[in-house]
């Protein structure tokens, strides 16, 4: 099975309501789509989202690095050697997360189609099942209330909600969202780097002096301030995960020698698809410290590949792969099913995904 084309296109899908975090604010989902062919029309699917406030890669940043750059290396490869050509988009160019991560994972899609296995039982197998927590917007206390009692009335049992857009507000939002949630609920917050190391910590102890009983604080200061992550970690009351400041193994690697942050979520956008993601997984296993499963705002293609990888690894222990309910269509024939909070894998060959409907195809 060799490939023959490398096609892309664009992938718009709406969102149920606005996503807001400390920084922006999105309405709907375009993402640009990886389809790779083969000469035994097989078809692999990927997918990346342009986040460039987080990963730097635009729509045409991740266009231009496929097309120019990956598309080529790989042109008349066969699908059996996946080691080699999953190094071979690594190695293509620098940088471009992004675009790295959705070529790797149709790599993975068509090697599983190729040998007739589902990716998630290549790669370990661990469970079938998941369960993922749903985001909530930074919005006023009120619109936050409304739309925890709507996520607790669809049945999710774990909330992450986005704070640090007015930092002076963050507790009372929690409170408010608490309240709404009742006790049995579990919270996680994500800042999104928006706090400096002194400041993170004084929200963090008033919202444990509140009683909020706070599961995890993500990223609570800027991605590039390693010592004051490190710090925040050492004294916070609220056990700390590492989100934008682990990209490569070797940030994590970092985290974990260092013990720069209590968790790590991997997010195959940051580091560059599941090769990456499964060597952060390894060192993760050897420290023994658990992962969270993430993703940026996505559609179901990448999310998908998500699935694949939380469902092979036991110690990834955290869920937070909401992007398909976020939206307000599934434009995906196959791959796992999302009913609200459970995630079930496909048992279909590679990642399971069938076709997509209105892809707007790129010359």
């Amino acid at each position: 099975m060799k490939i023959t084309d490398i096609r892309l296109g664009i992938l718009s899908v709406p969102l149920r309501t606005p996503f807001k975090t400390a920084l922006r604010t999105v309405d709907h989902v375009q993402d640009v789509i990886v389809t790779i062919r083969t000469d035994t029309d097989q078809e692999g699917f990927g997918e990346a989202p342009p986040t460039g406030v987080i990963t730097g890669d635009t729509t045409g940043a991740i266009i231009g690095a496929i097309k120019d750059h990956i598309a080529p290396a790989l042109a008349g490869r066969d699908i059996e050697c996946l080691e080699e050509n999953t190094a071979m988009v690594q190695k293509a160019l620098v940088h471009n997360t992004s675009a790295k991560a959705a070529v790797d994972m149709a790599l993975y899609d068509l090697y599983g189609k190729r040998f007739g296995i589902p990716v998630w039982r290549m790669l370990g197998g661990a469970r079938k099942k998941i369960e993922t927590d749903i985001t909530i917007s930074v919005n006023s206390p009120q619109v936050m209330t409304r739309d925890t009692e709507d996520a607790i009335r669809r049945g999710y049992d774990t909330l992450k909600i986005k704070v640090g857009v007015d930092p002076s507000l963050d507790v009372e939002r929690l409170c408010a969202v608490r309240e709404a949630a009742g006790p049995k609920t579990k919270i996680r917050i994500d800042a999104n780097q928006a706090w400096k190391p002194k400041q993170a910590l004084r929200i963090l102890d008033r919202m444990q002096e509140k009683g909020l009983d706070i599961e995890l604080v993500e990223q609570p200061v800027p991605a590039d301030d390693f010592d004051g992550l490190r710090y925040v970690t050492q004294n916070s009351p609220v056990p700390v995960m590492a989100d934008e400041a682990v990209f490569s193994p070797g940030d994590a690697l970092r985290v974990m020698q260092e013990h720069a942050a209590d968790m790590i979520n991997i997010k195959l956008m940051k580091c560059g698809g599941i090769t990456n993601a499964l060597k952060i997984v390894s060192a993760a296993e050897i420290y023994g410290m658990e992962c969270m499963l993430g993703c940026m705002l996505e559609a179901k293609v990448s999310v998908n590949a998500a699935v694949e990888l939380a469902c092979a690894k036991g110690i990834i222990s955290r869920i937070d792969l909401d992007g398909p309910v976020l939206c307000s269509v599934d434009p995906v024939i196959g791959g796992a099913t999302f009913d609200e909070k459970t995630i079930t894998v496909s048992d279909k060959a590679g990642m399971g995904i069938e076709g997509i409907t209105g892809l707007q195809e790129l010359a």
